[in-house]
């Protein structure tokens, strides 16, 4: 079912009610189900950005209802009913000053990938557009029931916030930066879980500039992960893909919008093929594990909410092998591409073919290009990328010698000075002794940027120290690069002399 998911937050609209209706009765099923008809109507009519849904294609999974309050008021002692009139309409304050969570709901179905976050990431961004002054909500504390007996509310709280117990509700909305603000007593008299209890939550919005737009508006400062990896021996699939979702895990930790893993990262697994000293069968034996990395690497973007360039991965088409890297884009959505040019060594000893298609991806964090370790050695390709509005270049790699390695780092440090955007490189360092010619490697991940006066003096973002395990993060802004194309020192792709020269890609025959 998680296999081909395509996600997307967007405006809840009219015609969505049957489904929102069917989720509220569903989850909401102890407190009296959903909303009628012209209470969620009413909310759409007064504040319609505030009525976010999040859609696997057309199925709606999650829904986040607002209004617009005065802080003032609610963030004092209130109840539920204070914001609903006598005929069952939400209460919108046109002229408040704060923005008052109402619902958060996922279906059931579709828990585990922790989609809440991204519903509060888009009320937050509401909150900053509008320059509101925070979000207030009253939160349940559902599994309060339980504990009744043996503490009071105060004391649950605590013990939630300490993490001695686990409230649906409540660890849910302090992981996302709410804070307790006091107890409201009788808020949902007919929630016998929380025994009519609630917390006044509160998130204080720090930004008075508003955003240009709450959820269509590709970000302009973008965070770059890479990881430095190293090749061990391992015993099974499954012990190479937990270490691959404990860095995934962690480069999300610092709200990193991408992970970028490096070329055959996962050819230690050659260590586990029957015939491990034929080559050639012994990474047709990766392949038959490229699959399943892909699906479970997708479902870690979705998890993890950070977009996945797998490095690369073997694959076989029609009996013939390729060497192809997989983006797994946080929405749940998977695209490839193949490694072109392919070296001496993977023709020979692997029998590898080169693909033959090349494209630029959009993603929610920029328009990016993907060559796979040799293919960077080829200026024409990051050419034909950048004629595409690339603003980032992602380059996995695999080397073993130091020598091998400055090529990969200069060439990729000459198409971010020569097309004006980023490059980021990565590879793998440490030994596998036991893996037929793949005793060695050498690695240092690095970021390079143009070469002006806007970013670093010698154009390089950041780097990781050589051949060493480790994560590497840098902070890229797009809008660096309209600047250096138009009013940079230099302007090499506005400069190109197209009367005289210019690129054919020739693509599929």
């Amino acid at each position: 079912m998680f296999e081909d998911l395509h996600l997307k937050i967007r405006i809840l609209e009219k015609s969505d009610y049957p489904q929102l209706k069917d989720l509220m009765d569903s989850i909401y099923d102890d407190i009296g189900g959903a909303w009628p008809e012209h209470t969620i109507f009413k909310l759409m009519e007064d504040l319609p950005e505030g009525q976010i849904c999040l859609v696997d294609r057309d199925t709606i999974v999650g829904v986040a209802l607002s209004v617009q309050v005065n802080y003032l008021r609610f963030s004092n002692p209130h109840t539920y009913d204070d914001l609903i009139s006598a005929k069952e309409t939400i209460l919108n304050d046109s002229a408040g000053d704060a923005l008052y969570g109402l619902d958060v709901l996922i279906h059931k179905d579709y828990r585990g990938f922790r989609l809440g976050r991204r519903l509060y990431e888009a009320r937050k961004e509401l909150c900053r557009q509008h320059n509101l002054r925070a979000i207030l909500a009253g939160g349940r504390i559902p599994n309060y029931y339980q504990h009744s007996d043996e503490m009071s509310p105060a004391e649950y709280i605590e013990a939630v916030d300490h993490k001695r117990i686990y409230d649906p509700i409540l660890t849910f909305q302090l992981s996302n930066d709410f804070q307790v603000t006091r107890l409201l007593k009788q808020y949902l008299p007919e929630d016998e879980k929380s025994q009519g209890y609630a917390t006044l939550l509160e998130w204080r919005n720090i930004f008075f500039e508003p955003e240009s737009s709450v959820l269509d508006t590709r970000k302009t400062l973008v965070r770059i992960g890479a990881i430095q990896w190293q090749m061990r021996e391992v015993e099974s699939v499954e012990e190479m893909l937990k270490q691959v979702e404990y860095f995934i895990d962690a480069l999300s930790n610092y709200k990193s919008d991408f992970a970028l893993f490096p070329e055959f990262f996962n050819a230690p697994l050659m260590g586990l093929s029957p015939n491990q000293r034929n080559q050639t069968e012994a990474i047709r034996f990766v392949a038959s594990f490229t699959e399943r990395f892909k699906n479970e690497m997708s479902q870690m973007a979705v998890s993890y909410n950070i977009n996945v360039i797998t490095g690369s991965l073997p694959l076989v088409v029609d009996d013939q092998l390729y060497n192809v890297s997989y983006l797994c884009r946080r929405d749940g959505t998977v695209e490839s591409q193949s490694k072109i040019h392919i070296t001496p060594h993977e023709r020979r000893d692997w029998v590898i073919q080169g693909g033959n298609e090349l494209r630029v991806f959009e993603t929610d964090a920029g328009r990016i290009g993907i060559l796979i370790c040799y293919d960077v050695e080829f200026p024409e390709l990051g050419r034909i990328l950048a004629e595409q509005d690339m603003d980032i270049l992602f380059v996995p790699f695999w080397t073993d010698t130091k020598n091998g390695y400055l090529r990969v780092r200069h060439c990729a440090h000459a198409r971010a000075i020569e097309n004006e955007c980023y490059v980021v490189i990565c590879g793998s360092c440490g030994n596998l002794p036991q893996v037929e010619n793949l005793d060695v490697q050498y690695s240092q991940a690095s970021v390079f940027s143009p070469s002006d006066f806007a970013f670093p003096h010698d154009a390089v973002m950041a780097e990781t120290t050589p051949n060493t395990e480790m994560i590497m993060f840098s902070d890229l802004d797009l809008d660096k690069l309209k600047s250096v194309r138009s009013e940079g020192s230099v302007n090499n792709l506005k400069d190109r002399r197209t009367d005289l020269y210019s690129l054919d890609w020739k693509g599929v025959k």
